[in-house]
C-alpha cells in the first residue's frame, strides 16, 4: 500500500524551516532564547534538561538535588522505570480520546482514588488537568447548591483560573483581576470561633487546606477540621478539602485529612480536590465527590473538560499511586523528613526559628526576612529549595529521597544560613565636636 503524504500547504507566504536547537546551547543561551520568545509571567533561574531519582541537570552540566519536586509534585523522583513505562505503554496503545468515551485506565484509577480516601458507593472522582481545573469543578459543586456565599481562610491558595481565584487569598494575585465570581467571605486562620460565627444556612461552601503550603507550610490547629465539619452538617454547607499540595502521601499518609497527626477523628469532607503529585509529573487533577449530595450537583452539560482523566494522564497517575504503595514510599519520606527536620532544628543555627509541617512537606522557619537569599544560596550550592515566604524555606522532596541525601542538605545548611545572616555595621565612633 503506498503511503498517502499530505500535500504541501501553499497560501503563498514563504515558509521557514524551523530552526535546529543547538546541540549544546548553554544555559546563558537558552535563557536569552526564553526571554525572546515565552511570556514573561515566570523568572527561570535555570534551564534544566535532564532528571534522574532525586536529582536534576541544568544546561551547562550542574547537578541539583531537587528538594522540591517541581512544587510537590514529582513523587516518584525523576524519570522513575515504573513511572516511564507505564506512560510509554499506554500511550503506544491508547493516547487522547476526548472525554465522549471512556478507557479502562481512566475507571480504574477512579476507583483507586475513592477506595484510598475511604469514599462509600455514593462517591466519585471527576478527572481534570489540574489543581485549579480541580478546585474550579468543586466551586461549581458549591455554587450548584444554589447558594453564593463561599468561606475561605486568610493565607489560602486554591489556583489561579478566576473561580479558583476567588477563593486565593493573596491580593496582588486577585486585585488585578476583580469582581471575582462568588461571593467570598475570607476568615482569619485557625480561629476556630470566627468559622463558627461565619457560618450560617447561606453558605455554600466552607474551603480548607489542612496545611496551607504556599502561606509558608502552616498547619490548621487541632479541632479546625472536625468543627468545620459539624459546622457545615448543621448549616447544609459542604465541607471543601483542598488537598492538591497535601494529598498523595506528602504529609505522612496518603490524605492529610486522614493523618491522626493532623485531624482526630474520622472526618470526611464532602469534596476534596487533588493534583501535584497525583500523576507523578504528568498534568492531572482530580475532583473526588465523597458524599451521595455532593456527587449529584453537577448534570451533564455543567462541566466538561477536553484533555481531563486522557489515558496516558490517568496510566501516569496510576503508576505514580501504584509505585507508592508498593514500595512503602509514604512511610519511608515521612521518616527521612522527620530526621530532616530534627537534624535542622538542632543546628542551633540563630536563623532556624523552627521546622513546621508534616511528612514530606516541610518548611524551615527563620528569625529575619532572608528566605530569599538563601533559596538562591542553595541553589548555587546545588539545592533546590523554595522560598514560600520571607521567611521560611518550603522542602517537599520526592518520596523516594534518601538518608544521605537529605544529610547532604544538612551538612550544607549552616553555611548557606551564615552567608544569609544579617550583619549589623557599627556606626563610625563619633569624632569631637571643635567649638567655634
Amino acid at each position: 500500500m503506498t503511503a498517502i503524504v499530505p500535500p504541501p500547504i501553499d497560501d503563498g507566504a514563504p515558509h521557514a524551516a524551523v530552526p535546529a536547537s543547538p546541540a549544546r546551547a548553554t544555559g546563558g543561551e537558552w535563557s536569552a532564547r526564553y526571554g525572546a520568545s515565552l511570556l514573561g509571567i515566570f523568572s527561570p533561574s535555570r534551564v534544566l534538561v535532564r532528571g534522574e531519582g532525586c536529582y536534576v541537570w541544568d544546561a551547562d552540566g550542574r547537578r541539583y538535588l531537587d528538594l522540591l519536586a517541581g512544587i510537590a509534585v514529582n513523587a516518584l523522583g525523576h524519570a522513575h522505570p515504573a513511572w516511564v513505562a507505564a506512560v510509554s505503554e499506554q500511550i503506544a496503545r491508547l493516547g487522547h480520546i476526548s472525554n465522549l468515551f471512556a478507557s479502562d485506565v481512566q475507571i480504574e484509577l477512579a476507583e483507586t482514588l475513592l477506595r484510598l480516601v475511604g469514599a462509600g458507593s455514593e462517591g466519585r472522582v471527576f478527572l481534570s488537568n489540574s489543581g485549579t481545573e480541580a478546585m474550579e469543578a468543586a466551586v461549581k459543586m458549591a455554587l450548584r447548591t444554589g447558594r453564593r456565599r463561599l468561606l475561605a481562610i486568610a493565607g489560602s491558595f486554591h489556583g489561579r483560573t478566576l473561580g479558583s481565584l476567588a477563593l486565593t487569598a493573596k491580593s496582588a494575585y486577585r486585585d488585578p483581576f476583580g469582581p471575582l465570581p462568588g461571593a467570598v467571605q475570607f476568615l482569619p486562620f485557625g480561629q476556630i470561633d470566627a468559622l463558627a460565627e461565619a457560618v450560617d444556612t447561606t453558605v455554600a461552601a466552607i474551603v480548607i487546606e489542612v496545611i496551607q503550603g504556599e502561606a509558608g507550610v502552616r498547619t490548621q490547629p487541632p479541632g479546625y477540621l472536625e468543627r468545620a465539619r459539624e459546622l457545615a452538617d448543621s448549616s447544609g454547607a459542604l465541607l471543601i478539602v483542598d488537598e492538591v499540595q497535601t494529598g498523595i502521601g506528602r504529609t505522612g499518609t496518603w490524605f492529610a485529612h486522614r493523618n491522626p497527626a493532623l485531624v482526630s477523628g474520622d472526618v470526611r469532607p464532602d469534596v476534596v480536590t487533588l493534583a501535584k503529585g497525583l500523576g507523578g509529573g504528568f498534568p492531572i487533577g482530580a475532583t473526588l465527590a465523597l458524599s451521595g449530595r455532593a456527587a449529584g450537583l453537577l448534570a451533564p452539560g455543567d462541566h466538561g473538560t477536553t484533555f481531563g482523566g486522557n489515558p496516558p494522564a490517568a496510566a501516569a497517575a496510576a503508576a505514580t499511586l501504584h509505585t507508592i504503595d508498593s514500595a512503602g514510599l509514604i512511610a519511608q519520606a515521612a521518616t527521612v523528613c522527620e530526621d530532616l527536620a530534627g537534624a535542622v532544628e538542632r543546628c542551633g543555627h540563630p536563623l532556624v526559628a523552627g521546622v513546621r509541617g508534616a511528612g514530606a512537606l516541610r518548611a524551615i522557619v527563620l528569625t529575619e526576612p532572608v528566605a530569599a537569599r538563601v533559596a538562591h544560596d542553595a541553589l548555587d550550592a546545588g539545592f533546590i529549595v523554595n522560598a514560600v515566604s520571607p521567611e521560611a524555606i518550603r522542602l517537599a522532596p520526592p518520596l523516594i529521597i534518601t538518608e544521605d541525601q537529605a544529610g547532604e542538605f544538612v551538612a550544607a545548611l549552616p553555611d548557606l544560613l551564615e552567608r544569609a545572616t544579617p550583619r549589623r555595621v557599627c556606626p563610625p565612633p563619633a569624632t569631637e565636636r571643635t567649638l567655634p
